[in-house]
């Protein structure tokens, strides 16, 4: 899986745009943004210390509280941290495929 600095910088760059032009997107100076490529600015070393997602340091989390995704149990066996990290290392016929079975199952549930 790549870093969080791997994917800043990939897709920075598979848009074709420079550093200047995303920091002046985001209304900083260039080298404040390279900073961001760099890992001098590491959001993911806070969403660990606080035990929370990244997507809620950003608020865009599915939950309302700041709970990590580690404490949500799909499972006793298996916390939903864990089963999407195993859904995202599959490839991308492999993620269709679990979509699909989950779809089928709410149907199939549903009937009940």
């Amino acid at each position: 899986m790549k870093t969080v600095i791997e994917l800043f910088r990939e897709l920075r760059e598979d848009n074709d745009y420079s550093q200047s032009e995303i920091a002046s997107v985001l209304g900083i100076s260039q080298q404040h943004y390279s900073k961001y490529e760099t890992g001098e600015y590491d959001f993911i070393k806070l969403a660990k210390y606080y035990d929370v997602s990244a997507d809620y340091l950003i608020g865009r989390s599915v939950f309302d509280e700041k709970q990590s995704l580690d404490l949500v149990y799909v499972t006793r066996e298996c916390s939903s941290s864990k089963l999407l990290q195993d859904i995202l290392s599959l490839s991308e016929h492999g993620r269709k495929s679990v979509i699909e079975y989950v779809e089928l199952q709410k149907i199939k549930e549903a009937k009940k």
